[in-house]
């Protein structure tokens, strides 16, 4: 996620550039020939950093092969020029600075690093030459994945750069994550920001990631969620907002949680049907659970979420919680015909009650217990045996009872319905009785009034 593969060869490309900028500039100041032997010997010192015509013009001869990108012709000639014996220091250095960038255009990185620490070995080496190679040598290392090595090269480096820029202290943030050592890269990664700072430069939105990386490997979820929020504010991005919100869970920030993934689904950033769902279940739990119905609803009615049980059931839940059965009878309906359990023809069963839909009610109640796999079968034989009571089948539900009352808890539920149940039948019995001996009365009442009249 943070390897520094995907950069360093594009940065020591340009450093490489520079380097060989120096070398040619130097360069420029050759010997003239034998000639000008008594004004050599006048500076041992001008001696040593002068370049002659020979090795300067092969040099530049290699140099327009590389523009070319001839290389193989230019490493002959550079390796033919390459002899400790007959060039000085100077030259040597020269020569293996632009040899290894030869090498290193050809992607042998390899030999590119045993070049430069040949040129480093050198003893008069130019502290600039030598401070500019050792940073690409640490560039370099990192590319070839040699990462103890490119760390102590880095450090070596830092002890030669006494005013470093922000780049260097991110190189080494990135060999430390390559060598797992996550704890160590938030010291430089906080230095680079620090210079930059002081420079009144930005600090880039890369640098916080591996820093935020670095936090969340320690748990320290406290400077992830400042970082997550720094991120926000520079470059608002929905991975940002998803991570602030993993941070204040981590934190057991449960509202703040639900206002981070709110602000992202507000501004239109979450696409994916898991979000949604987490939106959704985000909304129940701070007890909105309207706004969860209507999320599910439209989500599931444009395709964008998964026409299934989990689903259906969830949105089901949404719309209850919501005192909207009526609502949530369809999403339930569906959830039940697609599971193999009776669970949720159980929760049908009751909301159908709810809704004083009894005939539906009592065919949910059946598949319920039909199917089985349920966690208390006693209640839905008592919501069964309810529904046959509003139906008035009284037979039918006090059997329904007298199944639930086999569990103890629901004994006495049970009796209770039965006892309203031989109430409402001797109810019924009596006004039958009354409703009879009415209509005898009127009856006998009637006879006698006809035979009144015939006499």
């Amino acid at each position: 996620m943070f390897s520094v593969m995907n950069t360093s060869r594009g940065i020591s490309s340009k450093l490489c550039l520079v380097v060989l900028a120096g070398i040619l500039a130097g360069g420029s100041v050759y010997a003239q020939g034998s000639g000008q032997a008594d004004k050599e010997d006048k500076t041992k010192t001008k001696q040593a950093q002068a370049v002659s015509k020979e090795v300067y013009e092969r040099i530049l001869k290699a140099q327009e092969m590389v523009e070319a990108k001839e290389y193989q012709p230019a490493l002959r000639t550079l390796t033919s020029l390459y002899n400790p014996d007959k060039l000085t220091e100077y030259e040597q250095a020269n020569v293996l600075n632009y040899l290894g960038y030869v090498h290193y255009s050809m992607d042998n990185i390899s030999a590119a690093i045993s070049t430069y620490k040949k040129q480093l070995a050198i003893p008069s080496l130019e502290p600039q030459m030598a401070k500019a190679t050792t940073f690409t040598m640490a560039q370099l290392l990192t590319v070839e994945e040699r990462y103890q090595e490119a760390l102590a090269t880095i450090n070596q480096w830092f002890v030669l750069e006494t005013n470093p820029a922000p780049a260097p202290f991110i190189l080494k943030a990135q060999i430390h994550y390559n060598l797992n050592q996550y704890k160590a890269m938030i010291e430089p990664i906080e230095a680079a920001m620090a210079v930059a700072r002081a420079r009144n430069k930005p600090a880039k939105e890369d640098w916080y990631n591996l820093l935020n990386f670095a936090y969340f490997q320690e748990e320290n979820y406290t400077k992830v969620r400042d970082i997550q929020m720094t991120l926000l504010e520079n470059w608002p991005k929905k991975r940002y907002w998803t991570s602030l919100a993993g941070a204040f869970t981590e934190l057991g920030q449960d509202q703040k949680l639900i206002y981070a993934y709110d602000a992202a689904f507000t501004q239109g950033m979450l696409d994916k049907e898991t979000e949604f769902v987490t939106m959704a279940q985000l909304f129940m739990q701070a007890e909105v659970p309207y706004n969860a119905a209507k999320l599910l609803q439209e989500k599931m009615d444009s395709g964008v979420l998964s026409k299934n049980e989990k689903n259906y059931r969830l949105l089901s839940q949404a719309w209850m919680l919501s005192m909207e059965d009526q609502k949530a009878i369809p999403a339930l309906r569906a959830a039940a015909q697609l599971a193999n359990h009776g669970e949720l023809d159980a929760r049908l069963a009751n909301s159908y009650l709810n809704v004083g839909e009894y005939e539906q009610c009592v065919t949910a109640a059946r598949n319920a217990a039909r199917k089985g796999g349920l966690k208390s079968p006693d209640n839905i034989q008592i919501s069964l045996g309810m529904c046959l009571y509003n139906q008035r089948k009284y037979s039918e539900a006090k059997a329904a009872f007298r199944e639930a009352a086999k569990v103890p808890r629901s004994q006495r539920t049970s009796n209770q319905w039965t006892r309203v149940i031989d109430a409402e039948i001797e109810r019924n019995r009596q006004i039958r009785l009354a409703e009879e001996a009415a209509q005898k009365k009127r009856r006998e009442l009637q006879a006698r009034r006809a035979e009144s009249s015939r006499a």
